[in-house]
């Protein structure tokens, strides 16, 4: 075996290990299947999302508490007394669910995290058209920012996006790309959207 052939034959052993290391995942994991948020009111959290968004409601439990030991702490990372008064999950169109907490604990903290904060975060809801969704949320009295917004340049050219804001601060997008965006053209991993719900 010549040294051409050796290099070849090592540098498919190197770099086909670091391929297989990059494709590394949770054994069976299929997808993204909720986001939950902690919320200050349910009932004012459920009215949003489901009168306003356009979310279904599919089902509410609770409550969880342990008085007597550590399962809150243990299975959620939460103060030992903190109380689950409620959970409630909606389904908002085609995409994954949005799981909405009450919670009670001792050492709660009441934070609205801005986007730039860490640990910040928004939902994004995929709409057909958000001068359209901007119009109802202005007419629902729903704060919204700056926007319509159009990329026109970049790999996300193509989206359109608008920021709102629930009643008690929760940050949300609206997002829009009816032509797909201009890293499709060349990508491996193509984003989820309405338009390729399987992929």
């Amino acid at each position: 075996m010549n040294h051409a052939t050796r290099g070849t034959m090592l540098a498919a052993i190197l770099f086909g290990s670091m391929g297989a290391a990059s494709a590394d995942a949770i054994p069976g994991m299929r997808g993204h299947d909720h986001t939950g948020i902690t919320v200050p009111d349910m009932k004012q959290a459920v009215d949003f999302f489901t009168d306003v968004v356009g979310c279904k409601k599919a089902m509410s439990f609770g409550p969880f508490a342990d008085d007597k030991g550590t399962f809150m702490q243990d299975l959620l990372g939460v103060d030992p007394k903190a109380v689950i008064e409620q959970v409630t999950m909606v389904r908002c169109g085609y995409g994954s669910n949005i799981e909405l907490f009450k919670y009670t604990a001792p050492d709660q903290k009441d934070l609205t995290p801005k986007n730039s904060d860490i640990g910040g975060f928004h939902i994004a809801l995929y709409v057909d058209d958000v001068a359209a969704a901007k119009a109802y949320l202005d007419g629902k009295g729903v704060k919204t920012r700056m926007g319509p917004l159009p990329v026109k340049e970049g790999p996300a050219a193509g989206q359109t996006i608008l920021y709102f804001q629930a009643p008690w601060g929760l940050q949300l997008e609206a997002i829009s790309y009816p032509d797909g965006m201009a890293y499709e053209k060349s990508a491996d991993t193509v984003l989820w959207s309405p338009k390729n719900p399987d992929k």
